[in-house]
């Protein structure tokens, strides 16, 4: 169970709104740590339990970003609207307009990684660290790692998605339950899956505009705007200490993840033995262990 919020507001950002929650108490000595989470498109939820970092005097900070959760739904948007600038600048605005902005640390989980990583190559003085989780730095990369992990997957099941896929069916009952396959191979080894990563997953469904847009129907049919996009070339920028996280089974392969750790000077990278996309949710003790331990040398 994750401890009660100490506060809960939206701030403004542009016209529209960013929900957000605070556990522990921001400006109390230690860096905020701003978990800024997948998709695009998904929310907090499935990441509320680092808010037990506060606990251990790290104040958490959590966020929904803008066309989902609690922020403002802007479900008649088209594609071009949703950008990774947008985010980035959703991002920067946060963090001002809480006033942590010269003291923070962010922890980018999937999409939140990259988004991150964009985010520490601008230098910000108040960076004082970087967690990138389960993330690609190249979609290119991603989406041909995601066909090898198709290639695993059992013949029919394949079948199945390939045939939806081409009829465009992505509502389908039979692809949903193939698309099942593979995410309890290589999102969440969990059975059941945990009520915070449900809660994620039905926001996604109940509004999926942003997800569609930038995605695509799913984690392995990438077919949104950023199917190109990289940050690969700007990752030897980045100063900020950087911890990278993944797991042994997870739908972010170490071809995926290996760019963060070859080219940001000095980071780390932990690799789950006994996790898939979500080390937090799959392994939480040894979670705990290895981002406290991180924090606590900065």
């Amino acid at each position: 169970m994750s401890p009660d919020p100490s506060a809960k507001g939206t701030v403004p950002f542009r016209e529209y709104r960013t929900w957000y929650r605070v556990t522990g108490e921001l400006g109390a000595g230690r860096p905020a740590v701003v978990a800024v989470h997948g998709g695009p498109g998904s929310t907090h939820d499935y990441l509320l339990p680092l808010a037990a970092l506060a606990e251990d005097g790290w104040p958490v900070v959590h966020y929904d970003q803008l066309g989902n959760g609690g922020s403002t739904h802007l479900p008649d948007k088209d594609a071009g609207f949703w950008t990774v600038e947008l985010f980035l600048d959703e991002l920067a605005n946060l963090v001002q307009r809480l006033g942590i902005a010269d003291d923070y640390v962010l922890f980018g989980q999937s999409w939140g990684g990259p988004l991150c990583a964009r985010h520490a190559m601008t230098a910000p003085p108040g960076l004082r660290g970087l967690v990138v989780a389960d993330a690609p730095a190249s979609y290119p990369v991603w989406l041909s790692e995601m066909a090898r992990l198709r290639a695993g997957l059992p013949p029919e099941v394949e079948e199945t998605l390939r045939r939806h896929e081409a009829d465009g069916t992505y509502d389908s009952p039979d692809y949903l339950a193939a698309m099942r396959v593979f995410y309890d191979r290589h999102v969440c080894r969990l059975d059941p899956w945990p009520r915070d990563f449900l809660s994620s997953f039905m926001e996604i469904y109940n509004d999926p505009t942003v997800y569609y847009a930038m995605n695509g129907p799913n984690e392995f049919h990438v077919i949104g705007s950023l199917k190109d996009w990289s940050v690969v070339d700007g990752l030897h920028t980045i100063t900020a200490p950087t911890l990278v996280i993944s797991g042994r089974h997870d739908e972010a392969t170490p071809a995926v993840v290996q760019p963060y750790h070859d080219k940001i000077p000095g980071a780390r990278w932990e690799i789950f033995e006994d996790s898939s996309h979500l080390p937090h949710l799959e392994e939480p003790e040894r979670f705990r262990e290895v981002l406290t331990g991180f924090l606590n040398s900065l």
